[in-house]
């Protein structure tokens, strides 16, 4: 986590599991696993991966980055808060 002025940026590796049926983000053994409906096709599950990230950190979409893992399931985001 790094704080430049008022502004937090918070790096957090994730593993997706898409076309889940019960959605939500948790954690199990020290890994952030988000759990999404999408089927990991033309970019939905990444997409809906962001949105479960922007409502949990209370962010818009602008302020999560995908930096790696665009086609894995292991991803890492960056996140920018006030």
């Amino acid at each position: 986590m790094e704080n430049g002025g008022s502004r937090v940026v918070v790096t957090i590796d994730v593993l997706v599991k898409p076309g889940s049926k019960q959605p939500g983000i948790s954690t199990e053994d020290g890994v952030v696993i988000v759990r999404v409906r999408e089927r990991a096709i033309e970019g939905a599950a990444n997409a809906a991966c962001i949105r479960a990230l922007c409502e949990a950190y209370g962010v818009a979409a602008s302020a999560v980055e995908l930096v790696h893992g665009r086609r894995s399931r292991r991803k890492r985001f960056v996140v920018r808060t006030r």
